[in-house]
């Protein structure tokens, strides 16, 4: 019989991060169990790291990230050998991701001489994140004394070693931990630092899937310039940008293409929806991060039909790690979405600016994503784009919402695959629209075909989807196997508004139940209706609100007209930040916002997680109304008429080659400076 294990809980956690390096630690600083410890490229190299002073543990005072790279933890360590209420001595740790893993100094500011045993135990697992995470983490390894600290080895990943600047004065090892031992004397007034220095296993046995971002070179988006009457927006894009940084690597076959890591600790590699969406919500900062993205998936993209990894021709992966996961292979298909939503980042990133050089070398990765839509997105024939899991242990939902109960209807009733999303067939349409005109524009063929396919596609979608209630109609989440609309109200419906799937009055329809109490907590979107038998604040896919999801939701709402519904989930996404330190989470709950409350975090959430972070992004750009064509000669302005914060002045906007100033005013009205003079603005 297997045992459940749960996952462990990291909402309180400190998390700093330099990708794909990470530490995981409570407010105290100390790593003693669950999630906690020192990562790297999906391994855990350090699972305790234990201080005490004259054999107690400091009384912790303070923590705080200073940049989303680096933590530091205040503490005391009072003995009763001062005659004073005040402490006298201070333990500072301050701990960055990567190999200098932490510097300790301790400070001295009482009247006498102390003696000092400082004594740090430290145990090594190496466990894979997915063991981590499912709550079933590995035995610690033997430990070995050397010179300057403590080595573990494993036969198949190669040694650990973490030693201190200064070497400790004695090391204890056995099976279970280690402990270093430094006996300090301080006078008066005098500190002591202590370095700490972790070597990595090479793992040479297996090629890294991903590696760490070029440390030198810009950024591959812009800094962008903000300046607003409203803190909550400025603060929210400058700590999602340096988190956005942190989450960076780059593709071992071509470390000049970049990506986004999808979230830390559980996600910290490549994933083909995440990454796509990111990047795509980045374009206003450039369209370096998508072409990057871009071409890191096509070198991966899918050439045979291979059921052990549910890989498909012209298909899209869903994420790739070093080793085999608990449940999936290294390398795994098992996402509906990300195919479409690659040629769709593909034509956006053209729109606004890429250039035609780098377009074209893409397009026949694009070309083979729409065959894929073509022979193999439709499992049964019946003109929709739906999955049927291939493998035991791959993901039954394969949707952004993927959890096994995401897909359910009102009364609680778990779909059956084959399931055709919702928001897969706006997706599916608006690739093939775009994928035609990327076909026409370039001189290749298929785009007849493509608008044909999308507009057949409009027309099913229409037939099957619509539902209604005592509330009136709206767009049901999915399709069941038996065809049957899974009529559970959900955030779904908002990832259509943006895709021209629905005409002006169904968009009008959607605006409507989005903003309705059910669904608009009050800090953000819920991914299913409170009204709904199964909604559970604190569902992964069933009632919390994702940063993301609405973030989707207030671009598509915006820029269909529906401002007010647009700005009432904005601000409620900003209060929601400025709860969290202004580093949104994966997901928060999904309960009722009240008078003086502020939302629960989600136990398990990422933070930072790579779209949460670019929501941010995307917030501004719907403030700012920017929607681009720069091949066509223009660029649609259309600021939200019902902007929460007030006037807006953004410096640092690419549209292609040009770095733009754009502002809107308190009535609304807007202005971009800096635009090439053969570009028009249409309001």
């Amino acid at each position: 019989m297997t045992i459940w294990t749960p996952q462990p809980f990291i909402h309180d956690a400190i998390i700093c991060l330099e990708a794909p390096h990470l530490v995981v630690s409570p407010q105290d600083g100390q790593i003693r169990d669950g999630a906690q410890g020192v990562y790297a490229a999906d391994s855990r190299l350090i699972n305790r790291l234990v201080l005490t002073v004259n054999g107690r543990e400091p009384e912790p005072v303070d923590a705080q990230l200073s940049s989303a790279r680096e933590a530091r933890f205040l503490a005391v360590h009072r003995d009763g050998n001062d005659p004073t209420p005040d402490p006298t001595l201070t333990v500072e740790r301050v701990r960055t991701a990567g190999r200098d893993c932490e510097r300790i100094t301790v400070s001295h500011h009482g009247r006498h001489r102390v003696r000092l045993a400082l004594r740090l135990e430290a145990a090594c697992d190496l466990s894979d994140v997915s063991e981590v995470k499912s709550g079933r983490p590995r035995e610690a390894l033997p430990a070995t004394a050397n010179g300057r600290g403590v080595s573990w080895r494993s036969t198949d990943e190669g040694t650990v070693t973490l030693t201190g600047a200064p070497a400790p004065d004695r090391v204890e090892a056995d099976r279970a931990f280690a402990a270093l031992v430094w006996d300090v004397e301080l006078a008066p007034a005098q500190k002591w630092t202590l370095t700490l220095v972790l070597d990595a296993p090479s793992s040479a046995a297996s090629p890294p899937p991903v590696v760490a971002a070029p440390p030198t070179g810009p950024k591959p988006w812009s800094s962008p310039r903000v300046t607003c009457t409203d803190s909550r927006l400025v603060r929210l894009l400058d700590r999602s940008l340096d988190d956005l940084a942190a989450l960076t690597l780059a593709d071992p076959q071509d470390r000049a293409d970049r990506f986004l890591a999808a979230g830390a600790p559980w996600y910290l590699t490549l994933f083909g929806r995440d990454s796509l969406w990111a990047a795509r919500m980045m374009l206003p900062l450039g369209t370096e991060l998508a072409a990057g993205t871009l071409r890191t998936l096509a070198r991966r993209q899918g050439t045979a039909h291979d059921a052990a990894t549910e890989e498909q021709p012209g298909k899209i992966m869903h994420e790739q790690r070093r080793e085999a996961s608990l449940a999936l292979p290294p390398l795994y298909y098992g996402t509906i979405d990300a195919t479409p939503l690659f040629v769709t980042l593909l034509a956006e990133a053209w729109r606004w600016g890429m250039p035609e050089e780098e377009v074209v070398a893409l397009l026949p990765a694009a070309e083979r994503a729409l065959a894929w839509l073509r022979d193999d997105a439709d499992a049964d024939g019946d003109g929709f784009v739906e999955y049927v899991r291939l493998r035991e242990t791959g993901l039954v939902n394969q949707g952004w919402k993927d959890s096994e109960d995401a897909v359910q209807s009102t009364a609680a009733r778990l779909a059956e695959p084959p399931i055709a999303l919702a928001e897969v067939q706006g997706y599916a349409y608006e690739a093939a629209r775009a994928g035609a005109e990327l076909l026409a524009a370039f001189g290749r063929p298929g785009a007849d075909y493509w608008r044909e396919w999308a507009e057949k596609l409009a027309g099913r979608f229409r037939s099957a989807f619509w539902v209604e209630d005592d509330l009136g109609p709206y767009v049901a989440i999915a399709l069941d196997c038996e065809k049957r609309p899974v009529d559970a109200v959900a955030s779904n419906m908002g990832h259509l508004l943006a895709t021209g799937i629905l005409d002006r009055a169904e968009c009008g329809i959607v605006a409507r139940r989005l903003s309705l109490p059910d669904m608009d907590s009050g800090w953000g979107l819920r991914t299913m209706s409170a009204h709904a038998q199964g909604f559970n604040p604190l569902g992964y896919h069933t009632g919390s609100v994702w940063a993301h999801d609405t973030a989707i939701a207030v671009a598509g709402l915006a820029a269909t007209g529906h401002d007010q519904a647009a700005a009432s989930l904005l601000d409620g996404l900003l209060d929601a930040a400025s709860a969290f330190d202004y580093r949104l989470p994966e997901l928060h709950a999904g309960e009722e916002r009240r008078s003086r409350s502020r939302p629960a975090p989600y136990p398990a959430s990422c933070r930072p997680q790579a779209w949460a972070a670019a929501a941010g992004v995307s917030l501004l750009t719907s403030l700012l109304g920017l929607q681009p064509d720069l091949p066509a000669g223009r660029v649609r302005m259309r600021p939200l008429a019902a902007s929460p914060v007030g006037a807006l002045d953004v410096s640092g906007i690419r549209l292609g080659s040009s770095s733009v100033t754009v502002s809107v005013d308190a009535c609304g009205r807007g202005e971009i400076v800096g635009l090439a003079q053969a570009i028009r603005v249409e309001r």
